[in-house]
């Protein structure tokens, strides 16, 4: 496999957990990025280079390419318009748009130069969903449309477009810590075998009739997207797709995939101050949060105090505000750790689980009988709001989240740690994708094992 734009290893590290797979060469323009890169994969051969001004004849020939253009561009989460403006003589741009950010997405053309000369087998191309949108404001989509037939031609291949979130990538392994919704563009040459992505791409959940199923993934009709042009992030509420139990039994029931805890990653060993007694205050929009949390996931103890579930709290804008640290943790990104988690002041912390008359118990003890509908929520006792934990994560957690492995090692300072793992690929998509090519190219069937079913919340507590 050849890694362009590979930052600090994220799709590599996923890549070689599939039996047989050899990432030969690995590209970034980040000196700290190939550092890293180099420091964990020293049996691969690194380029530190701006991979535009790179003729492909300088990297050797391979089965796969992965490739992960550069992608804050394309998203809207910057929180301003995506400019597409004029240029003067092709230089300077008359109506204030940015310069760097279009050369930013330009790099998707790489793609396209990199498979004429190599014909890889497989290409798989990562980048937000928003990229789907690429192309003048008049007609949004235009220059993607161009981009995949540019790169289609050259196999000639034959491709498919997936929305995948990283929690829900678990075919081959765990699924991800933390949400990570993404557009991938997957490339194969006619004539060849087709990976199966039914087989790889379809997350488990539990039907109350049938038990664990695949899912289907259900498309909404909205203005955005509908079943013939899906485009969007996973979402019952606000999303523009679903997931459905795959028989008609049920109605093709709407059900939520399994995921893992963010409580999986975060280290609650760790000191941390009490709100009430915090050197120096939360902003007034931070406790705001934290207390919405406090509303939703306490509940009244006998004593006359508060059995709490640990709870994410989100400070990087957008709608939501705070989420039970059973669910994955929201989207990292490379401008800053932005999660927060709330805990009980005191331990030992207790198993909750959701269901008819269960009491809660100590987590030292067996978990009690899983069912296809309980959960088990991880709570401690609190006096008060005030009385309860706060921080904001540390980096080897939000790694952890990312899928990188504790071994993993950063190089850098803590900012361009951050960037690295904000702007990473999850370990697990890489294992997943990865499979899934390697398996139509040499035609031996991988043997998959289902997740465990939710409620195996198991977290390291000892304060």
């Amino acid at each position: 496999m050849t890694d362009l734009f590979c930052g600090g290893g994220g799709s590599t590290c996923g890549a070689l957990k599939v039996p047989g797979v050899r990432v030969v060469i690995a590209a970034n323009h980040s000196r700290h990025a190939i550092d890293t890169h180099q420091h964990n994969h020293p049996d691969t051969d690194h380029d530190c280079a701006d991979i535009s001004q790179v003729v492909p004849t300088k990297y050797p020939r391979t089965d796969i390419l992965w490739a992960s253009p550069e992608c804050t561009n394309h998203t809207r989460a910057k929180g301003k318009r995506r400019g597409h403006g004029e240029f003067t003589n092709g230089l300077f741009a008359t109506d204030g748009t940015d310069e760097t950010a279009i050369r930013s997405r330009a790099t998707m053309g790489d793609v396209a130069r990199f498979a004429e000369h190599h014909r890889y087998r497989l290409i798989i191309v990562e980048n937000v969903p928003d990229a789907r949108w690429w192309g003048p404001e008049e007609a949004p989509g235009y220059a993607f449309d161009t981009w995949v037939r540019s790169v289609a031609m050259w196999g000639p291949y034959e491709y498919r477009i997936v929305y995948l979130d990283s929690a829900h990538a678990h075919a081959a392994g765990p699924g991800a810590r933390s949400r990570r919704p993404r557009m991938y563009v997957i490339f194969w040459r006619k004539g060849e075998r087709a990976p199966d992505f039914d087989k790889w791409l379809r997350p488990y959940g539990t039907c109350d009739r049938h038990g664990p199923v695949q899912l289907i993934q259900s498309w909404k009709r909205t203005k955005v997207c509908s079943p013939e042009r899906p485009w969007g992030v996973y979402g019952i509420k606000t999303g523009q797709y679903v997931y459905r139990c795959p028989h008609s039994e049920c109605r093709h029931q709407v059900l939520a995939p399994h995921t893992r805890a963010a409580a999986d990653a975060i280290d609650f060993t760790l000191p941390a101050e009490t709100i009430g007694n915090r050197r120096t205050p939360l902003v007034a929009n931070t406790l705001r949060k934290i207390h919405d949390g406090w509303t939703k996931y306490r509940q009244a103890a006998a004593n006359g105090g508060h059995l709490i579930e640990p709870y994410m709290v989100e400070l990087h804008g957008g709608g939501s505000t705070h989420r039970p640290a059973t669910q994955p943790m929201s989207t990292l990104t490379a401008g800053g750790l932005n999660h927060g988690i709330v805990y009980a002041e005191r331990a030992p912390y207790e198993l909750l689980p959701y269901y008819g008359t269960s009491k809660t118990q100590p987590a030292t003890l067996p978990m009690p009988t899983l069912t296809t509908r309980d959960r088990h929520g991880l709570v401690g006792y609190a006096t008060s709001l005030e009385a309860c934990r706060y921080r904001m994560i540390r980096v080897p957690e939000a790694a952890r989240a990312m899928e990188f492995p504790d071994t993993f090692v950063f190089l850098g300072d803590r900012d361009q740690i951050i960037e690295m793992i904000g702007n990473a690929v999850s370990t697990n998509i890489g294992r997943d994708l990865v499979g899934m090519g390697d398996e139509a190219l040499t035609g031996e069937s991988a043997a998959l094992t289902p997740p465990a079913l939710p409620g195996d919340l198991t977290v390291g507590l000892t304060a």
